[in-house]
């Protein structure tokens, strides 16, 4: 599929892979064959390799550390603790500076780095980690969010245990419905589950500086924490982005990137790390876990009155994104419905457990299993549709937020779900004969006697973007220039490629923009301003932004070369009018000239949350939407679930790059339905019971069922091209649709996920 620029329809020579089209993604073929070079694989021919010594226990005082048996050790390099670091900042975070380089005097949670060693080989360096012996004061945890809200509750941090607490306060606190549901509910704790783990390639410089190699989703987020830390400026630490094997959120906070720098400026060798996946599982945050109390009011003709929350988050040992996280979860947490009166609280909390942050949905996803529950049983309650009765309350263009935003562009919720209930459903489970299709698949559980099928709904939505007066802005520099005898365009951004198609998309803008074919991306760096976190379905949206301006700024000089008053284009590699006719080529405009732009571009900026009643008219930038519906086979005597078909509709404003768009929806609805059904970091008194992807699992391919995708495209008007982030909406309904869903099969209220087998038996 190819579509022309916007004037190139008349020309010989089309531009193709533009705006709308599904080009070949430049690092497919690479990534498909196994050659694709992640992080994972940087090598030098002097390079040593990084170990990390972490906690046993999930709090413990430090007594003392000895080095000696890993300082003695044949082919140790360097052995560090936290006395070691040269910087005047010996803590780093995201939002709060509050997370250790290494331990001082006590840890927080299990896994929590106290000594990294560098050694000439990687089983030497793990060796001698495992060598020095910490003298600790075991602790007892604190596990509990909840409880943790006690003023007399042991503190993890001495300026108490709340991260944030926020709340919003609308309409009538008292208000009254004729018909009333209640529920109390839990989503564990998830795990991103990339494939590639923690690693980078640190290289001290000449200048006394350090280059880092890494895989990342915030380049210059990075480089912010990590220069105090070395006592350096940040012009001297220099990032470029390695090859990125998945992130979902969780390479936003930093793993292995200050210690491999330590490590590589303090022995003047370029230094290594790459976690093993056990390690993994402790290196990185992970969905926080919550649990949620909602109340829903309505009147008997369905319209909704009120909606009461109560949500605490446990964001684990340190900040992280735990204050973004509790804003999205309050805001958000009423659901994509209009709703006269909202009283939520939320909570983000320390606790002993392992640090939670970023993922995929980020606070949208715990709300919406609670409120899209609460929908179904209001529902029932009423004798209602479930379909219907949120097509009676979704939300639409014009309608105010529980914040009091007022949606300015597209809001589709009734079309999203009417779209997804007149996508096929697939066969009769009675013409089911094949014991693969069935609950139990390969084990042969069974022929169809006791299996029940359940067709379930969900709607979510999510803020697209930094909210709540956060600067958001993206940066990218576009060159124009003649290689080879035709012209080529060089884009430049920081903007983190993690397997979205985000190189893909630079090169559709610049050929739509510019009317050239060849589109040159350097790789991602620190070289040029920040492009902000590949995170918040935001990338396409400001970097996307910021590529459009530059392009438009280096046309514009192009055509001032031309001169006239004629409105002029570019297209298929010349100088055109609108009608088509040619000008001049591009290639004797430009000579030997380069024509390059750079620019910083920002969209409309936001406002921070009232404090006390959580009111703001602009507290978010943009939504996404997505509905799903879930048909499901439940096998009630043993309790296994099949997933028969997800069925999704989405609005995406403009589909950039049909294909890149129908995997994200994929690939959301996939991370949903583990969450639903399989997905869960078990933690016991603080400690991880499941660090691997034997006992941690995730959907394959047979668990993934057929998905019918309706896209739809509401432009919005504020947006380049009325573009809708799309990455994160499809992970926020899946899981809820195929909750509903099993809950239609069994008749079992499902209160909790993931589902376990004992939940729907008896």
């Amino acid at each position: 599929m190819s579509t022309p620029t916007r004037s190139a329809q008349n020309l010989s020579v089309p531009i193709t892979g533009g705006v709308g089209a599904s080009p070949d993604r430049p690092d497919g073929i690479l990534k498909v064959r196994g050659e694709f070079a992640y992080s994972s694989d940087l090598w030098t021919d002097d390079m040593l390799w990084g170990a990390t010594l972490r906690s046993p226990h999930p709090s413990a005082a430090i007594r003392g550390v000895d080095l000696t048996a890993a300082v003695v050790m044949p082919g140790v390099y360097a052995v560090l603790t936290h006395d070691d670091i040269p910087g005047p900042s010996k803590h780093f975070g995201l939002d709060r500076v509050d997370q250790p380089v290494l331990a001082i005097d006590r840890v927080r949670y299990q896994g929590e780095p106290i000594a990294i060693v560098a050694a000439d080989h990687p089983e030497t360096a793990r060796r001698a980690a495992a060598a020095i012996v910490v003298d600790y004061e075991v602790l007892e945890p604190v596990t509990d969010p909840r409880a943790a809200r006690a003023d007399d509750a042991r503190r993890v941090h001495e300026d108490g245990n709340i991260v944030r607490y926020a709340k919003i306060r609308r309409g009538d606190p008292d208000a009254v419905a004729d018909v009333v549901v209640r529920g109390d509910y839990e989503v564990g704790m998830q795990d991103q589950a990339f494939l590639g783990p923690e690693s980078g390639l640190a290289v001290p410089a000449p200048d006394g500086g350090v280059d880092l190699y890494v895989a990342t989703q915030w380049l210059h987020g990075d480089q912010r924490q990590i220069a105090p830390c070395l006592g350096l400026p940040a012009d001297k630490v220099r990032l470029t982005l390695a090859g990125v094997g998945g992130a979902f959120g969780a390479r936003e906070d930093l793993s292995m990137q200050i210690h491999a720098c330590l490590l590589a400026l303090r022995t003047g060798r370029p230094v290594k790390f790459c976690y093993s996946r056990e390690e993994s599982f402790f290196g990185h945050v992970h969905r926080h876990p919550a649990t949620l109390r909602y109340e829903t009011g309505a009147n008997r003709d369905g319209k909704l009155v009120y909606v009461k929350g109560d949500i605490v988050l446990d964001g684990g040992a340190y900040a992280s994104t735990t204050t973004a996280v509790t804003g999205n979860a309050v805001s958000l947490g009423a659901g994509p419905y209009e709703v006269p009166n909202v009283t939520m609280d939320v909570w983000g909390m320390y606790t002993n457990n392992p640090p939670c942050g970023a993922m995929r949905g980020f606070g949208s996803v715990q709300a919406a299993f609670a409120y899209e529950a609460q929908m179904d049983r209001l529902a029932d309650a009423l004798g209602l549709d479930p379909v219907e009765l949120r097509l009676r309350n979704a939300l639409h263009e014009g309608s105010s937020m529980p914040t009091g935003q007022v949606l300015d562009s597209a809001a589709a919720v009734r079309e999203i779900l009417t779209a997804v209930r007149e996508l096929p459903l697939p066969a009769d489970p009675e013409s089911v004969r094949d014991p693969l299709a069935l609950p139990g698949g390969a084990g042969n559980t069974t022929h169809g006697e006791g299996v029940r099928r359940g067709v379930g709904y969900a709607v979510g939505f999510k803020n697209v973007g930094y909210s709540e007066g956060y600067d958001d802005y993206s940066t990218a520099r576009v060159a124009l220039r003649v290689l080879g005898g035709e012209p080529v365009a060089v884009v430049t951004t920081a903007a983190v490629e993690v397997g979205q198609g985000h190189v893909t998309l630079q090169q559709q803008i610049a050929r739509t923009e510019l009317g050239v074919q060849k589109v040159v991306i350097p790789p991602a760096g620190t070289g040029v301003g920040s492009a902000g976190s590949s995170s918040a379905s935001r990338q396409t949206y400001l970097t996307g932004g910021a590529v459009q301006e530059a392009c438009r700024r280096v046309r514009q000089r192009v055509f001032d070369r031309i001169g006239g008053d004629r409105t002029l284009d570019l297209a298929g590699g010349k100088v055109v009018t609108v009608a088509g006719e040619t000008v001049a080529d591009l290639v004797e405009v430009l000579g030997d000239d380069t024509v390059a732009e750079t620019v910083e571009w920002h969209p409309r900026r936001t406002r921070p949350l009232d404090p006390e009643t959580g009111q703001q008219t602009f507290a978010h930038l943009q939504f996404g939407f997505c509905a799903h519906r879930a048909v499901v086979d439940v096998d009630t005597e043993l309790g296994l679930v099949k997933v028969v078909q997800l069925a999704a509709a989405q609005d995406v404003g403009k589909a950039m790059n049909p294909e890149a768009v129908r995997g994200q929806i994929h690939g959301g609805s996939a991370q949903g339905l583990g969450l639903a059904l399989m997905e869960e970091i078990q933690v016991s008194g603080g400690k991880i019971r499941n660090p691997s992807f034997t006992d941690y699992l995730i959907p394959t391919i047979l668990d993934m069922p057929p998905m019918a995708v309706q896209v739809l495209e509401l432009a919005d008007p504020n947006a380049p091209y009325g573009v809708r982030g799309a990455a994160e909406p499809p992970t926020i309904s899946a899981g809820p649709a195929v909750v509903a869903a099993i809950r239609a099969a069994t008749g079992r209220p499902v209160d909790r996920v993931p589902i376990r087998p004992q939940d729907l038996i008896g």
